[in-house]
């Protein structure tokens, strides 16, 4: 499958959404000389967006009915519960049944995403010596590193249970679509993506616009790197760095900002996002909810016990959750995907790091390193500019720790991370006994989806048996 992966990239690396207007003669018979393909400036900037493109492909950033980073971890996890009248789309997720013959598909999404960014860093130097370089080589560099975490976070075990025998996943930087590599070992992986996102970080411009990862976007993922590997001095480090560097536009979202960053209306709080346009026919939305002609159908509602956990001064209630009803019942449902004020349904840009985060990431490693009063400055901080009517928490201890575990559910919920989460703390998925109405009522989670064990093998997806198929060096998880 990496080989299928690799050639179909290959044929398709200046074809992406925002693709090459330049003609290129190809060689017999689907082969694009790099030779040919990395000359101008003008090359690598339509590389680079192919680049980008490739993170919002299907299953990957940009899946809607499927499997996506947008939906997948929740669905995997303790927000969500199955609405009766959808699809029953994610069935397996929900229901912990997935098998390597179906199972996330993200496993081709990222490669393809790898392949590119490695046809840039080979030919890198055809480029004169300069901002314009350094910049494309720094985002290639930060994709390729973003990539491989996002694969490390759903194929192998969290980095903080791991022993130096448990495998990672291939750590591909070669542009060779014939090469069948291993599994590198897991906690060698993650330093490849530390290495790879510090170099990117020393080669960055520090404002590339909306849609591309500049220097303290790159700080602030690898701050969230750190916190999975429980490197708390250096998650602290790259958080301040993020909060540091980033543009005025990207600072930290008031009260009366927040719910616009959903409506891509502003970028206040958005420190990398993929950009999603209605020509791109990707409505990431429908993950979560459908719109008919008699309503709102919820794929998933929100789980009563986890409504009920955001207060009515709590900005992201309104900004993320709404009511429907459907066939005359009530549905609490995902809202935050819902469009633009002007544009289709469905579609907007899909937000991959916030500034929001990287206050918890820093919150969380600062208490970690038992520094409870800058922890919870950290935690105020994020929580005046989310609830109306916010006075200075005083936690300290366990109580400081939780309240953190808490903002960050709440902070992120939605956003792919509530399954990584629960994964790295080494902390079981128990899902409540509600069901999928508004009030709680309806049918629950089933009584064999309802808990997933700490640290169970379910956590660590089946490779696509595609892969092992064809590559014979990939040894598969235990599920």
């Amino acid at each position: 499958m990496m080989k299928k992966t690799y050639l179909y990239a290959l044929i398709l690396l200046f074809l992406a959404a925002n693709g090459c207007k330049k003609e290129i003669d190809q060689d017999p018979h689907d082969g694009i000389p790099s030779e040919d393909a990395f000359i101008t400036p003008d090359d690598f900037t339509n590389a680079i967006r192919g680049a980008y493109s490739s993170l919002r492909g299907l299953s990957y950033y940009g899946g809607q009915d499927n499997d996506a980073m947008t939906s997948t971890p929740d669905v995997l996890s303790d927000n969500l519960v199955l609405n009766q009248q959808g699809r029953h789309s994610q069935l397996k997720f929900y229901t912990y049944n997935y098998v390597s013959t179906d199972t996330w598909q993200l496993w081709g999404n990222a490669y393809r995403a790898i392949l590119r960014t490695n046809f840039i860093l080979a030919n890198i130097d055809n480029l004169p010596d300069g901002d314009f370089k350094d910049n494309v080589h720094g985002e290639a560099l930060a994709i390729r590193a973003l990539a491989h975490f996002d694969l490390l976070r759903v194929y192998a075990k969290a980095y903080g249970s791991a022993s130096d025998a448990d495998l990672g996943v291939p750590y591909v930087t070669t542009v060779d679509f014939n090469a069948q590599p291993s599994r590198t070992p897991l906690k060698q992986a993650y330093g490849f993506v530390v290495t790879d996102f510090v170099q990117a970080i020393q080669l960055l411009g520090s404002n590339n616009g909306p849609g591309r990862i500049h220097k303290a976007a790159a700080e602030g993922l690898l701050s969230r790197v750190y916190l999975y590997m429980e490197q708390w001095q250096n998650c602290v480090d790259m958080a301040t760095a993020a909060i540091d560097d980033a543009p005025a536009s990207n600072a930290l979202a008031t009260i009366d900002e927040f719910p616009s960053i959903w409506t891509d209306e502003t970028e206040r709080d958005v420190l990398f996002k993929i950009r999603n346009l209605d020509a791109d026919d990707d409505p990431i939305g429908v993950g979560y909810k459908q719109g008919t002609p008699e309503g709102v159908l919820p794929e998933y509602s929100v789980d009563y016990a986890f409504f009920q956990l955001f207060s009515d001064d709590d900005v992201r209630k309104d900004a993320y959750i709404a009511q429907t009803n459907f066939n005359g019942i009530d549905y609490n449902y995902v809202y935050k995907y819902n469009g633009r004020p002007v544009g289709d349904a469905d579609v907007v840009d899909i937000k991959v790091i916030r500034m929001g985060e990287v206050y918890l990431n820093r919150a969380e490693a600062y208490y970690q390193l038992d520094n409870d009063a800058a922890a919870l400055a950290d935690l105020n901080t994020l929580r005046s500019n989310r609830y109306a009517e916010f006075t200075d928490g005083t936690e300290t201890g366990t109580a400081l720790y939780n309240a953190i575990l808490l903002q960050r559910r709440l902070e992120l919920a939605f956003e792919g991370s509530r399954f990584f989460d629960l994964k790295r703390l080494g902390l079981p998925i128990e899902r409540s006994e509600f069901g999928d109405r508004a009030d709680g009522s309806g049918i629950p989670v089933p009584d064999e989806a309802a808990t997933l064990p700490a640290n169970d093998p379910l956590f660590q997806l089946p490779i696509p048996q595609a892969e092992i198929n064809t590559n014979p060096n990939i040894k598969q998880n235990d599920y």
